[in-house]
C-alpha cells in the first residue's frame, strides 16, 4: 500500500525523488511507566483473569482441587502499593519494608505461575476444542512473560545487578516494547520502537522501517539508498542526514550508487579540507533541507499519524505506523494537487502596460499581446 501511494505521488508530480533526507524517531507504545512491582502485579492480574476463563472448562477439577483457581490479584495490588509507599520514604526502614514486600510479591507471582501450569495440564483432558487450545496457548505465553519478570526482579532487586536494557521486559501487554535512549533533553528515556524514515522533496515519506532495539543511525544509510533506488529507479542527486549518519563508508557507498552530493556532517574535530567541504554553499543548503524532516516528524506526531500507538500487539504496532505514514503521504498529495495557481497581480499588469502590451482578451493569465495599430 505504501509503495502504491509513493507511485501516486510520482504520477501527480508531487515528487521526483531527486532529494533524499533521512532521520529516526521513536513511536511510543501505550504503556504505563514500567516498574518491577507493577509488572509483577499485572502478571498476577492477567493470570487470575485467565484462571476464571479456565474454570468454565474444568468444572470437575474445581471440586477436586480447591486452590486451582485462586485469584491473587488483591494480594498483588496491596503488596505493589506497599512497595510504592516504602519507596517514597527513602529511609533504611523504607528500604527494608520494600525488600520484604518484594519477596512476598515474588512468592505470590510464583504461586500464580504454578497454578497456571496445573491449569494448562488439566486443559489437555478437555479435548481438541479450539477455545480451550487458545486458552492453553495464552496461559503459556503469559506464564513465560511472568517468569521473565520474576527473574529480572531477582537480578535487579535482590542481587543488585544492572540488567542490560535489551534484556528487560517493560510490559506484560506489549512485550515487544523496547527501552530507547537517544540523548534528548526533553525525554531521556522512551518506551516504544525506533522508526527510521526517509523523505523526498514534496514532503513524501518514501520509506519507513521499524528497527529492532536502538541501532546506530549510520547503519541505516545504505538500506535507505537501496530502497530509494528500487522505488524510483535511480539514486537521488542529493543525500542529507545528521551527524549520526556520517561515516566514510557511507559517503563512499553513496557516491558509488550515483549520488552527486552527499551532505552527511562529520562530528567532532575536522581537518581543514573537511571544513572547506562543509562550508560550500550547496552543503549548507542541504543541511537546511535536512532540517525539514524534523518538522515533518513533529507534524506527524501532533496530528496523531506517528503519535503514541493505540493498537495492540506487535502486528498492531506495525499497522499503526504504516497507516500513519500512508495517511500523511495522502494528505500531502491532496494538499499539493489542490493548490490554487497564483493569479496575475496588478504589478504584472503595470509592467506589461509599460512595455506597450495589453492583456489577452478573455484570459485571466498574466500573458500580454502587443498593441495593434
Amino acid at each position: 500500500m505504501h509503495e502504491r501511494v509513493v507511485a501516486l505521488a510520482r504520477e501527480h508530480k508531487v515528487t521526483h525523488g531527486r532529494k533524499l533526507r533521512i532521520d529516526a524517531t521513536v513511536v511510543e507504545t501505550d504503556i504505563a511507566h514500567p516498574t518491577d512491582s507493577g509488572l509483577l502485579r499485572d502478571g498476577v492480574r492477567v493470570l487470575g483473569r485467565l484462571a476464571r476463563k479456565a474454570k468454565r472448562y474444568l468444572a470437575e477439577e474445581v471440586r477436586a482441587v480447591g486452590e486451582l483457581f485462586r485469584d491473587r490479584t488483591r494480594s498483588a495490588k496491596r503488596l505493589a502499593r506497599k512497595i510504592d509507599e516504602a519507596g517514597r520514604r527513602r529511609t533504611k526502614e523504607g528500604e527494608g519494608g520494600s525488600l520484604a514486600a518484594y519477596r512476598r510479591l515474588v512468592e505470590v507471582a510464583e504461586a500464580s505461575l504454578g497454578q497456571a501450569k496445573k491449569q494448562r495440564e488439566a486443559l489437555l483432558a478437555v479435548g481438541s476444542a479450539a477455545a480451550a487450545e487458545a486458552l492453553r496457548n495464552e496461559l503459556g505465553e503469559v506464564g513465560e512473560l511472568v517468569e521473565r519478570v520474576i527473574e529480572q526482579t531477582r537480578r535487579r532487586v535482590f542481587e543488585g545487578e544492572q540488567v542490560p536494557a535489551q534484556e528487560k521486559l517493560v510490559s506484560i501487554f506489549e512485550p515487544h516494547t523496547r527501552i530507547i535512549r537517544r540523548g534528548k533533553s526533553g525525554k531521556v528515556t522512551e518506551f516504544g520502537r525506533k522508526v527510521w524514515l526517509s523523505e523526498v522533496e514534496g514532503g513524501i515519506i518514501s520509506d519507513y522501517r521499524i528497527l529492532e532495539g536502538n541501532p546506530k543511525d549510520e547503519s541505516q544509510v545504505v538500506p535507505s539508498l537501496d530502497r530509494h533506488q528500487r522505488l524510483f529507479g535511480r539514486a537521488p542527486r542529493l543525500l542529507a542526514g545528521d551527524r549520526g549518519t556520517h561515516s566514510a563508508a557511507n559517503e563512499a557507498a553513496a557516491r558509488k550508487r550515483g549520488v552527486e552530493r552527499v551532505a552527511l556532517p562529520k562530528p567532532g574535530a575536522k581537518s581543514e579540507e573537511r571544513n572547506r567541504y562543509e562550508r560550500q554553499g550547496w552543503f549548507r543548503r542541504a543541511r537546511r533541507f535536512r532540517a525539514g524532516i524534523e518538522g515533518r516528524i513533529s507534524v506527524c506526531k501532533r496530528r496523531g499519524a506517528l503519535g503514541r500507538c493505540r493498537d495492540k500487539g506487535e502486528e498492531g504496532y506495525e499497522r499503526w505506523v504504516g497507516m500513519g505514514v500512508v495517511s500523511a503521504n495522502l494528505l500531502q498529495i491532496a494538499r499539493k494537487s489542490a493548490a490554487v495557481p497564483k493569479r496575475r497581480t496588478d504589478a504584472k499588469v503595470d509592467r506589461g502596460a509599460k512595455r506597450g502590451l495589453r492583456p489577452i482578451s478573455g484570459s485571466r493569465s498574466p500573458h500580454f499581446a502587443p498593441e495593434t495599430i
